[in-house]
């Protein structure tokens, strides 16, 4: 018993830096992101932070910082872990996994960063998702999840992509070469879309049968 408790005090100690450091992690990169953009900016200020938010990689590293800012404030409040809400976090582990398989695959060979962007880079398409996804794996409870959440969660992603493909009508500007329409068409577009969201699905489906299937392990193996 005494064991038992000295891994769940550990367990909990490690959750509440790494839900720090990703907030921490999450807000600079978004913000030196942000003042970078604006330092090299093409347009005016108020199109280029249109721009910016824009991308799918920034929308959701804010929406990772503003999840774990909340949580670490709880947490430095309350002088203990704070219970999530794991269905919630698997959704933003889903989309921040996302962020970060489709920079490696499709676009990490398409610029080279240097200097302070290189990191930035790397925090936002990389680090971050990474560490997303080791605070999920920590902060499971033995609750299982219904894959029936999935069409919820992939009103985030269908909501974005109606949003770039309208603005993108009248503004041309598409933050993204596979959902360009002025570049590959319409046609291609869509296919590449219906991929991205197949992609969504494979991922969203992987995490809760991950998260399933261990926690029937486990429970199987208390209840001996």
């Amino acid at each position: 018993m005494t064991n038992s408790l000295k891994l769940l005090t550990k367990s909990n100690l490690l959750k509440k830096y790494l839900a720090i450091l990703i907030a921490v992690l999450a807000l600079f990169a978004v913000i030196v992101q942000y003042q970078l953009m604006i330092n090299n900016r093409v347009a005016g200020i108020t199109e280029t932070t249109i721009r910016f938010f824009s991308f799918f990689t920034i929308l959701t590293n804010s929406l990772t910082a503003v999840y774990f800012v909340r949580l670490s404030y709880k947490i430095l409040c309350s002088k203990q872990i704070i219970n999530v809400n794991f269905t919630m976090l698997t959704a933003i582990t889903v989309y921040i996994t996302i962020v970060g398989l489709v920079y490696q695959i499709l676009l990490r060979h398409i610029w080279s960063p240097v200097g302070l962007q290189k990191i930035v880079d790397e925090l936002l398409h990389t680090i971050n998702p990474t560490l997303v996804i080791c605070f999920w794996f920590f902060s499971r409870t033995g609750m299982l999840l219904d894959y029936r959440k999935i069409p919820m969660w992939l009103l985030y992603p269908s909501i974005y992509l109606f949003y770039i493909l309208t603005r993108g009508y009248f503004s041309n500007f598409y933050p993204y070469p596979f959902i360009d329409v002025s570049k590959i068409g319409f046609t291609q577009v869509m296919i590449n879309s219906l991929g991205m969201m197949l992609l969504f699905i494979i991922v969203s489906i992987i995490f809760i049968w991950l998260n399933n299937n261990i926690s029937s392990s486990t429970n199987k193996n208390i209840s001996r």
